[in-house]
């Protein structure tokens, strides 16, 4: 077969076999994508993708994970994926260096470099079509779950186009009449109600009383109702929901409070993350063209861009969970090619021993911990350089049909690449 390069990137399909080679291929044997379900040959098609992005997670943050969680001798999950890579995770903004999660994501969502703060829109600000749009044009089902509110960023960029982030009720009309997921689920109800109309969560909570309906477009549960999609708002009504078409939104903003460690900060969401990933799968999966499926965890952004090491590792651990149970789904549902990646770093984080020279500042600033190293008596600190993004590349891994394309160094936008020729099947 006639080496070939990517439409974007111009690296050689030779390229992608020697990065995975040269990244080790965790827990394969150096198997080259032989067996029936985790292959990653770059000619086969993907009838299901699920791509899953843990929002600000570097490559730190996932040995932060695996440390506080399992110890020097675990895998996460998601590190037992089969081919390994990482993403360039800059923008084209024109004031600043290191990318927003709009640009970052509408990157992985349209093979398209834009300005921080655009959501499925290039640098001019013209639509680009997303892999969400491109999976429903090829019949397949599509979904977002997040733990963040529904239209925020990430899920946002994969299911509609506007130039500004901030945008929430028209990013949620747009999903209901236009982009039209098939299950939509995570936070944010307060975007999808108007003033004075409180919805299932009420305005002005205890934990956050800024918190309200403020919908600009009028009731759009309401309107969604209207288009054939179910609406709960608990755990209880998403395990009881069996229509085709689902909307669920179990908070008014994230589905998580957020601050400084130890400042009354707490990581439950109503509705696990891998619960409404389950529900998704559970009702994408009938469709006989498969399907596309975002999910997404946002706590480790949050927590990272308020230094706290403790939720960062229990919202990293419901990730991990979530990918282990994706994962399952995959080994027996042939032809599913399953991504996990990060859209940027968050929080410059570093993980040391903790005798080393606290350099960082006080405060917030300073060191956290100690944290006990898993199945050792050792314990480490982390230091945060950072309250904001960083530029650093992101982790990628990967499994399923055409993922040995994604084991390289890339710019974010190959990913679009490689995902929407693997749903062709080219």
């Amino acid at each position: 077969m006639a080496l070939r390069g990517t439409s974007r990137t111009g690296l050689l399909y030779a390229g992608a076999v020697v990065g995975a080679v040269a990244l080790g291929l965790a827990g394969t044997g150096g198997s080259s994508g032989d067996d029936e379900h985790g292959g990653g040959h770059h000619h086969d098609r993907a009838r299901n993708v699920i791509f899953i992005q843990g929002d600000g997670m570097g490559i730190a943050h996932r040995e932060l994970i695996r440390l506080a969680t399992l110890g020097k001798d675990g895998q996460l999950a998601m590190d037992s994926l089969r081919f390994a890579g990482w993403t360039h995770t800059d923008s084209v903004d024109p004031e600043e260096a290191v990318t927003d999660s709009a640009a970052g994501a509408t990157a992985f969502a349209t093979g398209v470099r834009t300005y921080n703060g655009a959501i499925g829109v290039d640098a001019d600000g013209h639509p680009v079509p997303t892999l969400l749009e491109h999976a429903r044009d090829l019949g397949k089902a599509t979904g977002l779950v997040t733990t963040a509110q529904v239209t925020d960023a990430t899920p946002a960029a994969f299911g509609a186009h506007v130039p500004d982030r901030g945008d929430h009720s028209e990013i949620a009309r747009q999903y209901i009449e236009e982009s039209r997921p098939d299950v939509i689920l995570g936070g944010g109800e307060d975007w999808w109600f108007p003033a004075g109309d409180p919805g299932a969560w009420p305005d002005h909570p205890d934990e956050d009383a800024t918190e309200e309906s403020r919908s600009t477009h009028g009731n759009l549960v309401e309107q969604a109702q209207h288009k054939g999609y179910e609406y709960v708002s608990t755990a209880e009504e998403l395990k009881k929901a069996d229509g085709d078409r689902l909307l669920g939104l179990f908070a008014n903003q994230e589905m998580f409070q957020q601050a400084n460690e130890g400042e009354g900060d707490v990581y439950a969401p109503p509705v696990p993350l891998m619960d409404m990933a389950a529900k998704a799968l559970d009702v994408l999966s009938e469709d006989r063209d498969g399907f596309f499926l975002l999910i997404e965890e946002e706590a480790i952004d949050e927590m990272a861009h308020n230094s706290n090491t403790a939720l960062t590792i229990k919202s990293g651990q419901a990730l991990d969970e979530t990918v282990a149970m994706v994962l399952d789904f995959a080994k027996h549902h042939r032809g599913t090619l399953v991504l996990v990646v990060g859209d940027h770093e968050t929080g410059g984080l570093a993980i040391e021993n903790v005798d080393a020279e606290d350099e960082s500042g006080e405060g917030q600033s300073a060191e956290d911990g100690p944290f006990p190293l898993a199945g050792s008596d050792l314990e480490f600190t982390v230091d945060w350089t950072s309250g904001a993004h960083t530029g650093a590349a992101t982790p990628l891994t990967a499994e399923g049909p055409h993922a040995v394309e994604l084991a390289r160094s890339q710019p974010n936008t190959a990913v679009f690449d490689v995902l929407l020729e693997a749903m062709r099947g080219h």
